[in-house]
C-alpha cells in the first residue's frame, strides 16, 4: 500500500484498495483458506502536511509573506485565491459581474479554459457563491480602479484586457516569486504550487470552525469524500 502512494497513487484511491482488500481476506478466512487476515496488520502513513495532490500546503508566515511581497500586478489574485479557494480557471475567468460588494460574496458561473475560452464551470458543484474574507473585498474594490479595461469585464485580465494564460502567470510571475522569497526546496523549485493556495484556503476554513459540508460547498467540491480526503 505505501508502494502505491509512492507511486502517486491518492490515499482515496489507496484506501478503497485496502478496503477491497481486507473483505477479501476476511472472507477467505472463514472459508478457511487462509488463516489470518494480513491486511488488517496494513496502516497507512500518516500525512504530512502535504495536500492530496502531493504538494506541500503553505503555513501561516508562508501565506503571510506571498500576501505582503506578491507582484502588485498579481496579488490580489493572489489573495483572492487564499481566501476564497478558487480554482485558477474561475479566478482567469472571473468577472466583475460575478463580484458582490454588496453582499460580499463571490459568485462563481464561468471559468477560463486551457485554450483561454471562457465558458460555464465543468460541474454543477463549480457553481457556486463564496463569502469575501474583508481582506478580499477591500482588495477587490481598490483593484477595480486600477485594472485596465476589458470587453470580457475580466476580474484579472492580461494587459490587452484579455483573458491571461496560466502558463504566463505560473512561469513569469508565480514561480519567479517563489524563488525571490525563498519558498523553494533543496533543489530551487517552488515548495509549493498554485494549487496548494486552494488546499490552504480550506484549511483556513477548518481553523474557522467550518463544517464539512459549508467547506465543500465553498471549495466546489462535487463529493464530501473528496473534501475530506484533501
Amino acid at each position: 500500500m505505501h508502494d502505491l502512494l509512492d507511486a502517486g497513487v491518492s490515499r482515496a484511491q489507496v484506501k478503497k484498495v485496502m478496503v477491497s482488500l481486507r473483505s477479501i481476506l476476511s472472507e477467505a478466512m472463514e472459508r478457511e483458506w487462509v488463516e489470518h487476515n494480513v491486511a488488517t496488520d496494513v496502516k497507512l502513513k500518516r500525512q504530512s502536511r502535504t495536500a492530496g495532490d502531493g504538494k506541500v500546503i503553505p503555513t501561516k508566515d508562508e501565506i503571510r509573506l506571498v500576501i505582503d511581497k506578491a507582484p502588485a500586478s498579481h496579488r490580489v489574485m493572489f489573495i483572492t485565491a487564499i481566501f476564497t479557494g478558487m480554482r485558477i480557471s474561475e479566478l482567469r475567468g472571473l468577472s466583475w459581474d460575478g463580484v458582490d460588494f454588496e453582499r460580499r460574496v463571490i459568485r462563481v458561473y464561468q471559468r477560463a479554459d486551457e485554450f483561454q475560452q471562457i465558458g460555464a464551470p465543468k460541474s454543477r458543484a463549480g457553481r457556486r457563491e463564496i463569502p469575501m474574507a474583508p481582506m478580499v473585498h477591500d482588495a477587490l474594490l481598490a483593484w477595480r480602479d486600477e485594472v485596465v479595461e476589458s470587453d470580457l469585464n475580466l476580474v484579472f485580465p492580461n494587459s490587452k484586457g484579455k483573458v491571461q494564460s496560466y502558463s504566463n502567470i505560473n512561469n513569469r510571475v508565480y514561480r519567479p516569486m517563489m524563488r525571490e522569497l525563498g519558498l523553494v526546496d533543496e533543489a530551487g523549485r517552488p515548495r509549493f504550487g498554485f494549487h496548494s493556495l486552494r488546499h490552504a484556503a480550506a484549511s483556513l476554513f477548518i481553523e474557522q470552525g467550518w463544517n464539512p459540508k459549508k467547506i465543500q460547498t465553498i471549495i466546489g467540491h462535487a463529493s464530501i469524500t473528496m473534501t475530506m480526503d484533501t
